[in-house]
């Protein structure tokens, strides 16, 4: 519509002039001696729009030539970067595909064009991964150098990828050094890095450090709140294992453990253990007491006869209360069996043992059994469940043996 209407306003312009060009009758002497030129008024108006027209004409045309290697050289750049960006796409799904070795040739091909830091960053790191994904390592380390050469403000991007990919390669002590020379408050304020770090601070071991970050990320958008406490669980248990040969250490860790943890199953079996290992009984039968009545555990519950205390009468006593709740539980009846022959209350021992054997069978109850029907002066029955127990453990290897 609006340029219908400037269409009838040209139209209605040209009428007009044409209308006062009729009716003019006036002219122009130019003199310049020894010329006289008359023209028409008319005809004078028309060469005078056509000189201002061909001025405008000929300064466009002087511009767009000043411009034109500048704009040549900006499509160039332009078509350039539309292929990059294009060879970058087509490297990228070509990854996420695991077709390695195509995403490793479009992120070269993209490389050798000069292009923008963030594109040549971007390649680079693709074509390193892409070569890791092919397990040729040199190839990989040659992509790494080239992006800290062609984009070395990328620090970040650069060493947390090169750190995820020695994590891949079992070479943890390398990825902690490479994380540590981020900016202190960049690896700090950054999820994603330490996340990493975490992960190499598990493979070597330093559970300490694994705990710290374990803190750090539940200030930021960390690991879901189960995995963060099965972490600091193992962390606990670990360092309680590495602390059995120092007991003053143990025990000063272990009293350094909130409430909530100490009540874990897990982190109080390690603890048991370790106890156990130094010798306090009386430590032993502490923590797997407390833990037990807060929370039932199996585990902790066959623990709390593996260290033989001073007072079995009143552990039995304790055993079986629980077994009021935890009747059909084999490793209470074989805890109470292994108190029982403490106590030297044979009968009963036996009694909770064979129930045990009835309950789930195990080599333990078994080799408890022949260890009794020995002092009991009946070697036949001790023979024989030692080679049900001997059997039963061969069987269990076997089958953890098929499961791996």
């Amino acid at each position: 519509m609006k340029g219908a209407l400037w269409l009838l306003a040209l139209f209605m312009i040209a009428v007009a002039v044409t209308i006062a060009a009729t009716y003019n009758s006036g002219y122009v002497l130019i003199v310049a001696q020894p010329y006289r030129i008359e023209l028409s008024l008319n005809l004078l108006v028309l060469l005078l729009l056509a000189i201002i027209l061909m001025g405008y004409l000929g300064m466009r045309l002087i511009a767009f030539t000043a411009r034109l290697p500048a704009e040549l050289s900006e499509f160039r750049t332009r078509r350039r970067r539309e292929k990059a960006l294009e060879g970058t796409l087509e490297g990228l799904k070509a990854f996420f595909e695991r077709r390695y070795a195509k995403a490793e040739k479009s992120a070269a091909t993209v490389l050798k064009m000069e292009d923008s830091t963030a594109f040549s960053a971007i390649n680079a790191i693709v074509a390193a991964r892409a070569a890791h994904g092919l397990r040729n390592y040199s190839r990989r380390d040659e992509f790494i150098a080239q992006a800290e050469t062609s984009a070395p403000q990328e620090v970040a991007l650069r060493l947390m990828t090169q750190a995820e990919l020695l994590l891949d390669e079992h070479r943890p002590e390398e990825a902690l050094r490479l994380l540590h020379h981020l900016p202190p408050g960049e690896l700090r304020r950054h999820p994603g890095a330490l996340k990493l770090e975490l992960e190499a601070q598990q493979n070597v071991g330093n559970w300490n450090a694994v705990l710290e970050l374990l803190g750090q990320l539940e200030q930021h958008d960390g690991p879901e709140a189960s995995l963060v406490k099965q972490l600091r669980g193992r962390a606990h248990i670990e360092n309680l294992r590495s602390r059995m040969l120092n007991p003053q250490a143990l025990k000063e860790y272990w009293e350094s453990l909130s409430p909530s943890e100490k009540k874990d199953g897990k982190v109080a079996a390690a603890a048991a253990r370790a106890f156990s290992a130094t010798g306090d009984c009386a430590m032993v039968h502490h923590i797997v007491e407390q833990s037990l009545e807060t929370q039932w555990d199996s585990e902790l519950a066959r623990l709390y006869a593996e260290c033989a205390g001073s007072d079995p009468l009143r552990q039995i006593e304790r055993a079986e209360a629980w077994l009021e709740r935890h009747s059909s539980d084999a490793s209470l009846l074989l805890a109470l069996g292994k108190l029982c022959v403490n106590g030297e209350l044979w009968g009963k021992a036996q009694s909770y043992l064979e129930a045990s054997l009835s309950v789930k069978p195990g080599y333990a109850a078994h080799l408890a059994l022949g260890q009794l029907n020995e002092k009991l002066g009946q070697p036949e029955l001790a023979r024989e469940h030692y080679g049900k127990g001997l059997e039963l453990a061969v069987r269990q290897l076997e089958t953890a043996a098929m499961a791996e």
